[in-house]
C-alpha cells in the first residue's frame, strides 16, 4: 500500500484520484528498491510512474529517453505544474550542459531527463558520482534490445552507470511494445536484479481491428469518413502523400490538415492544437506524429501505408478509443503495399561498401580528422550533403541509421531549438547598467517580466512573442538580444532547426571502420522477419486480428468477435469451439494426403452442415485449395 503522501501528491499535482491500471504497482515496487520492466501500453500513463515518486519522496529521478521533443516536451509541462525539471540533450551547448547540471547538483530539482549518447560524456560521468539519485528511469526500453524494432547501440552503455551511483538505485524499464525476447534482453542488459515485470494486457477491447484490401484507398477513405462521424489520424509513409491525401479531403468538405517533421515546429504546434481542440478533424501524418498526443477522443486510426513492423502498427494504432469508447483501427491493404514492403529490405539496408562511403563523407564534410572527433555534435543538412557528395537521399539516410546502430555515430530528426537567454551579472549590477543604460531598461524590463529563471539557467525565449508585448519588430527584439550579449550583460544562443550528427566515436580511417557481414545479416533478417510479421497480419483471414496482436507480444487470448475475420466467422453460425474443432480435424484429415470435399464432409465424423459451412469458409478464404486432381489441400 502507498504512503497517503503519494495520493495526496497525485490529487495536488497531476489532479486525479486514482492510479490507472498497473501504475500504483509499479511505484510502489521501485520506492521499495526493486528493478521493474514495466509494459503499458501507447496512452497508458508510463509517464506517471517515474515523474510521482521523486515529487512525493525525495531525491532526483535520472530519466534517460532517446525522444528529445519528448523530453522537452515533459519538462516544459512539469515546469507548469511547479515541478523543478531539467533536460540534457545533443542540441544543448557545453555552457549550457555545465550550468543544467549545476542546477540539479545544488537546486532543489526532481527530474534530470538525458539522451542517451549524453550518458557517456565526460562532462555528465565526472559529476554524476555526486548526484542525489534515487530512481533510474529508461523510457523506450526496447531500444536496447538487437531483437527490438528500434534498436540504438548508446543504450547498451546505460548499464555503465549503476557502477557510478548506490547500488540500491532502483531502475525501471519502459516500454509499450516488447515481445518476450526483448524483456528478457531488457533485463540482462541493464543488470537487473530479480526484476519484477509489470505488465496490462496487450488487448484494446473498445478498439476494432479491421484490415480491408482495397486497390482505390481515397474512395474507401471518403466513403468510410462520411458514415463515420468522429476525429482521427491517417497515417501514410511519406511527406508528400500527407499533403495529397489532406488536400483530398478538404476537397470533399472534411476538414483536415497534414502534419510531418519537415514543417517548422511552429507550424507544427499549431496544427496539433486545431486538431486536439476539434476545429480539424481528420490529421493526415507521418510517423512523425504522436509525441505528446493526449487526445483521448480519437474514434479512428487509419493507416493508408502498411507500416513495417507489428510493433509501430500497434503503437500507432493504440492512439485510438483512449477514452474507452468505440473506436476503429483500419488497415488499408492491397498487392502493391505487400509489393512495397518487400522492397523496403533493399531501400533500407543499402551495401556496406555505400554505408562506408557516407561514413567516409560525413567526417570529410565536417573537416574531422581521423583520430579526433568524439562525442562532437554538428548541425546536418541532409540535402547539402548529397549534394557534395552526388549521394542518393534514401541511401544517405538508411546509411546513416546503420552507422548508428553499429555504434559509430548518432543521427537525429530534426530537433527544434527556440532561442536561449541567461543573465550573467547579478541582480544588482544589472540594476546598475539598467540606470546607466536608459535605452536598454525597458527591453530588460520586458524580459524579466516575460519569463523567469533566466539568472539560474539559460531559458528558451520567444521572439516573436516579446515583438508582440513590446510593439517592436522581431529585428529590433533580435538586435537588442545581440548587443546585450556583446557587453557581456546576457549570454544569449540564437534558436535553430536542424538535424545533429554526433560522432559517439573518434573519427576512423575507412579501412579499420568494421561492419561485419554477420551482424549485418542478422540485422538485416529481423528486419526482414518484422516485415515478414505485419503481411501475416494484414493477409490473414482466418485469425482473430486481437488474438493475433496479443500472440505476438507473448500474451494469449480469445477471438473477440469484433474485427473483420472474426465478423466473418460470426455468419458462419458456429461456436468458437465447434469452428476451431472442425478445422483441427481438417488440418489433421489433410495432413496424410489431399482428399476431395465428399471425402472431407464424411471423415469429420461432425455434422456435415457444420463441416460443409467451415470448409467452404476456408476455400473462400484460400487456406485450402484444389491439387491438379481436383482434391483438396491445406495451404501451407
Amino acid at each position: 500500500m502507498l504512503p497517503d503522501i503519494y495520493r495526496e501528491t497525485l490529487a495536488r499535482y497531476w489532479g486525479f484520484t486514482s492510479f490507472r491500471p498497473m501504475q500504483e504497482e509499479i511505484i510502489e515496487s521501485v520506492i521499495s528498491g526493486t528493478d521493474v520492466v514495466g509494459l503499458l501500453p501507447t496512452g497508458g500513463g508510463k509517464s506517471l510512474t517515474y515523474q510521482l515518486p521523486p515529487v512525493a519522496g525525495e531525491g532526483l529521478c535520472l530519466v534517460i529517453t532517446p525522444l528529445i521533443a519528448l523530453m522537452k516536451d515533459q519538462v516544459t509541462r512539469l515546469k507548469t505544474m511547479n515541478i523543478k525539471a531539467m533536460a540534457i540533450h545533443s542540441g544543448m551547448t557545453r555552457e549550457e550542459v555545465e550550468i543544467s547540471l549545476d542546477n540539479c547538483l545544488y537546486g532543489d530539482y526532481r527530474l534530470l531527463y538525458v539522451s542517451p549518447e549524453r550518458l557517456q560524456t565526460q562532462l555528465f560521468r565526472a559529476r554524476l558520482p555526486r548526484f542525489n539519485f534515487t530512481l533510474v528511469a529508461v523510457d523506450e526500453a526496447h531500444c536496447i534490445s538487437q531483437w527490438g524494432y528500434d534498436f540504438r547501440p548508446s543504450y547498451l552503455h546505460i548499464a555503465e552507470i549503476r557502477d557510478m551511483m548506490n547500488e540500491d538505485v532502483p531502475f525501471l524499464a519502459l516500454t509499450a511494445t516488447a515481445t518476450p525476447r526483448v524483456v528478457e534482453d531488457i533485463i540482462s542488459r541493464l543488470r537487473m536484479k530479480n526484476p519484477k515485470v509489470c505488465r496490462t494486457s496487450f488487448r484494446r477491447p473498445n478498439i476494432t481491428y479491421i484490415v480491408r484490401e482495397v486497390e482505390d484507398k481515397s474512395t474507401y477513405v471518403l466513403r468510410s469518413l462520411k458514415k463515420e462521424q468522429g476525429s482521427g489520424i491517417i497515417y501514410v509513409s511519406s511527406r508528400k502523400r500527407s499533403k495529397e491525401v489532406a488536400e483530398t479531403l478538404v476537397a470533399n468538405n472534411i476538414k483536415a490538415d497534414f502534419y510531418h517533421a519537415g514543417l517548422p515546429q511552429e507550424m507544427r504546434d499549431r496544427k496539433q492544437t486545431s486538431w486536439s481542440a476539434g476545429e480539424t478533424r481528420v490529421i493526415v501524418a507521418t510517423n512523425a506524429f504522436g509525441m505528446g498526443i493526449d487526445k483521448a477522443d480519437v474514434r479512428f486510426v487509419i493507416h493508408w501505408d502498411c507500416p513495417d513492423s507489428v510493433e509501430a502498427y500497434y503503437q500507432e494504432s493504440g492512439r485510438a478509443g483512449r477514452d474507452g469508447k468505440p473506436s476503429f483501427s483500419v488497415l488499408l491493404w492491397s498487392q502493391d503495399e505487400k509489393r512495397k514492403l518487400a522492397d523496403s529490405v533493399r531501400i533500407k539496408f543499402p551495401p556496406v561498401d555505400r554505408i562506408k562511403d557516407v561514413y567516409e563523407a560525413i567526417g570529410n564534410f565536417y573537416q574531422l580528422a581521423v583520430g579526433s572527433g568524439r562525442n562532437s555534435v554538428h548541425d546536418f543538412d541532409l540535402w547539402k550533403f548529397v549534394s557534395a557528395f552526388r549521394f542518393s537521399v534514401t541511401e544517405t539516410y538508411n546509411s546513416l541509421n546503420f552507422l548508428q546502430k553499429e555504434g559509430y555515430l548518432e543521427f537525429t530528426d530534426e530537433i527544434n531549438n527556440p532561442s536561449r537567454v541567461h543573465f550573467v551579472v547579478s541582480r544588482d549590477d544589472l540594476y546598475k547598467f539598467q540606470v546607466a543604460n536608459e535605452e536598454y531598461d525597458r527591453f530588460i524590463k520586458l524580459l524579466l517580466r516575460t519569463y523567469s529563471g533566466m539568472f539560474s539557467e539559460f531559458v528558451p525565449i520567444n521572439e516573436e512573442n516579446l515583438a508582440a508585448r513590446s510593439g517592436l519588430a522581431r529585428e529590433a527584439i533580435y538586435q537588442y538580444l545581440l548587443r546585450l550579449s556583446s557587453q557581456g550583460i546576457i549570454h544569449f544562443i540564437p534558436g535553430k532547426k536542424s538535424p545533429l550528427v554526433i560522432f559517439t566515436e573518434e573519427r576512423l580511417d575507412r579501412s579499420h571502420l568494421r561492419i561485419s557481414p554477420e551482424h549485418y545479416l542478422k540485422v538485416k533478417e529481423n528486419y526482414i522477419e518484422r516485415v515478414a510479421r505485419i503481411t501475416d497480419y494484414a493477409e490473414n483471414k482466418t485469425r482473430c486480428r486481437v488474438a493475433f496482436l496479443t500472440a505476438y507480444f507473448g500474451e494469449e487470448t480469445g477471438r473477440c468477435g469484433l474485427c473483420d475475420t472474426c465478423q466473418e466467422r460470426n455468419e458462419l453460425e458456429l461456436s468458437k469451439y465447434e469452428f476451431d474443432m472442425i478445422i483441427d480435424k481438417i488440418k489433421e484429415l489433410l495432413a496424410d494426403k489431399p482428399l476431395r470435399p465428399e471425402e472431407l464432409e464424411e471423415q469429420t465424423d461432425l455434422p456435415r452442415e457444420k463441416s460443409v459451412k467451415v470448409i467452404r469458409w476456408l476455400l473462400d478464404h484460400q487456406k485450402l485449395v484444389y491439387d491438379n486432381n481436383h482434391r483438396l489441400t491445406w495451404k501451407r
